[in-house]
């Protein structure tokens, strides 16, 4: 087999950067919508898929990718939102009121002219303010901004992966199950076969009437499997059609019209224990985000302690309001206004010191899961290594099985035909010939997984994020 290398999945091709592979498989809602409209499910279903097709179409169609998409927009909009506070706003204020008459207090005489107040009152205002100091927070929001942008970029890596992982399980199981039905097909025929013969040789009064029921009981016992091969076949399609985000027809009754283009097969694939567990220290996108989610906690302690230092801001603007000396509410006072604007909580009831105290206990327990995660990947690696290893050895031990039990059923039927074997010694060939090919398929097929996982565990299986400037 061809080995499952990131550009044989039609990845490498794309970049070695996860900028320009969110560009691709991201795109936009309307170009999304317009992806979607192209790709219906009878262009699917009309021409043999090939793996690297079906990882692309998940890439396109897959839910989880789809969610991981919106996760990603939404981040983007979590650092417009930090960043904000470094952004001038613009504040209109304005408010209209009206009190009764009485309510309004006139001096005693000489200065009856003159009131406190007016029945009506209005007053307008538009500000520009600029934060000039927010304790650090201002540096800060920018830190954060893009180390929550490349937290959501490593999340949508993780994602892939995982997609690309599943995808592989479920095209390997289809093929997988079509060999399995090829098996117990040649097994039913084979079967057939020494039925009729036996039959016939009954009927010419060679062999006794126990020989022709072992056959028909050898050969109903072959069926089932044969319909649980079947079974399991149009289960392993639906699977996949479900993981490449596909609807299926409503009139689509029992088996989906599916072909896959491929089959099988194994070539060597060397990797080193020691390398790989680097690997996957330096690739894995798990161990990233949890990285840039150590780093945030550090940057929320710091904005914790920006509650001990002053905020200022400065403002610039035009007022507009009604005349407090007159009852003419269409009197009206306007200009410009600036200023600066300076505010500190000298004590806040150790709201800050409580912020500091939590702050400094999540970020020292992301350290804790940084380190446990990366144990826990390790040891994940281990285990694929461990279990590619086996799925290499027990295919390396059915090289020869296939061919020395098939020319065990042909030495059987020769000598059963001569008269110096027994039809037990056919029919047991003929199921040790069943076990093989059934034992060569699943092998092929751990295998294929084996590597699969491998390559997801190490973090080799989707391209590595870009390089940040």
């Amino acid at each position: 087999m061809t080995p499952w290398s990131i550009k044989q999945l039609g990845i490498g091709r794309w970049t070695a950067g996860l900028g320009l592979l969110l560009a691709l498989v991201v795109p936009g809602p309307a170009e999304a919508a317009e992806t979607a409209a192209a790709a219906p499910t009878n262009h699917l279903l009309s021409q043999p898929l090939s793996l690297p097709d079906a990882v692309n179409l998940a890439l396109r169609r897959n839910p989880n990718i789809l969610r991981a998409r919106r996760d990603v927009e939404a981040a983007e909009g979590v650092v417009i939102q930090t960043r904000a506070i470094a952004v001038p706003k613009v504040r209109l204020t304005a408010h209209y009121a009206a009190v009764e008459e009485s309510d309004v207090e006139v001096p005693p005489a000489p200065a009856t002219n003159f009131t406190f107040g007016t029945e009506q009152s209005w007053a307008g205002q538009i500000k520009v303010v600029q934060s000039l100091y927010e304790g650090g927070r201002m540096a800060s929001a920018f830190r954060v901004g893009r180390l929550t942008r490349e937290q959501s970029m490593l999340n949508f890596q993780t994602a892939v992966a995982n997609t690309v992982f599943e995808v592989q399980t479920a095209f390997f199981d289809v093929l997988l199950n079509a060999e399995q039905i090829t098996v117990q097909e040649a097994s039913v025929a084979l079967l057939e076969r020494e039925l009729a013969d036996t039959t016939r040789r009954f009927d010419a009064g060679t062999v006794p009437r126990f020989n022709v029921l072992r056959a028909e009981v050898e050969l109903a016992n072959a069926r089932p499997r044969l319909i649980r091969a079947r079974n399991a076949f149009r289960i392993a399609k639906n699977n996949l059609v479900n993981l490449l985000g596909f609807d299926v027809p409503k009139e689509t009754l029992e088996d989906i019209p599916l072909t896959l283009a491929g089959k099988l097969e194994a070539e060597p694939y060397q990797v080193e224990l020691p390398r790989a567990i680097l690997t996957a220290l330096d690739r894995r996108s798990e161990l990233g985000a949890l990285r840039k989610t150590e780093a945030l906690k550090k940057e929320d302690i710091l904005n914790a302690r920006s509650g001990f230092k002053p905020s200022l801001q400065a403002y610039f603007g035009y007022d507009s309001h009604s005349s407090v000396f007159g009852p003419d509410v269409t009197d009206e006072a306007h200009g410009w206004i600036t200023g600066v604007q300076l505010s500190w909580d000298i004590f806040d009831g150790f709201r800050t010191r409580g912020r500091i105290k939590e702050t400094t206990a999540l970020y020292d327990r992301a350290g804790v899961e940084l380190t446990d995660a990366a144990r826990r990947i390790e040891l994940e690696v281990r285990t694929a290594y461990s279990s590619f290893i086996e799925a290499r050895e027990v295919l390396e031990s059915q090289k020869k099985v296939l061919e020395q039990a098939e020319e065990a059923v042909r030495l059987a039927s020769a000598r059963s035909e001569a008269g110096a074997g027994t039809q037990l010694d056919v029919l047991s060939a003929q199921t040790a010939l069943t076990e093989a090919r059934t034992t060569q398929v699943q092998a092929l097929r751990d295998y294929a997984v084996a590597r699969a996982r491998l390559e997801r565990s190490t973090g080799v299986n989707v391209p590595a994020p870009a390089a940040q400037p």
